[in-house]
């Protein structure tokens, strides 16, 4: 049964991470376990897309019509965030405000390298699952409200 609760949090946090923290926290999850498997579900997420990225991008290329504005308001501030920050930026931003897929689509389409794509998005993964699991799980009562939703 503990295993059902692991694979849930490295799920939800591949497609949207502050879900790991909550679920493993609605799942009674200890905090290590939680912080683990929601830096494990990022890094899965980020891994598929590195590897399957010019593919997917390709893919997405043929079959959608060539965008009428290339720069737009969200271009735009990915360019300024790539331009003043680079990859640690993308990187340091991705668990908080870009999903794990979206930063790493982002990262992949300035050309960085997949090695180091890995490694950066690996430390921001560990940093901000340890920081966000260990605030989550500071808030007095909210494990027994979470898992009262969870039952």
């Amino acid at each position: 049964m503990q295993f059902a609760k692991y694979i849930s949090v490295v799920i939800t946090s591949t497609i949207k991470f502050v879900g790991g923290p909550l679920s493993g926290a609605a799942l009674g999850l200890y905090w290590l376990e939680t912080a683990i498997c929601t830096a494990l579900g990022m890094m899965i997420s980020v891994f598929v897309i590195t590897y399957a990225g010019a593919a997917l991008q390709a893919l997405v290329h043929r079959f959608r019509p060539r965008p009428t504005k290339l720069f737009t308001k969200r271009t735009r501030m990915a360019v300024r965030i790539w331009h003043r920050f680079g990859l640690s930026g993308i990187a340091f931003l991705t668990p908080l405000i870009l999903t794990p897929i979206g930063g790493t689509i982002l990262a992949v389409s300035f050309g960085v390298h997949r090695g180091k794509i890995l490694l950066y998005m690996l430390i921001s993964a560990v940093l901000w699952a340890v920081v966000q699991t260990l605030a989550l799980y500071q808030v007095p009562g909210l494990t027994g409200i979470l898992g009262h939703f969870s039952k």
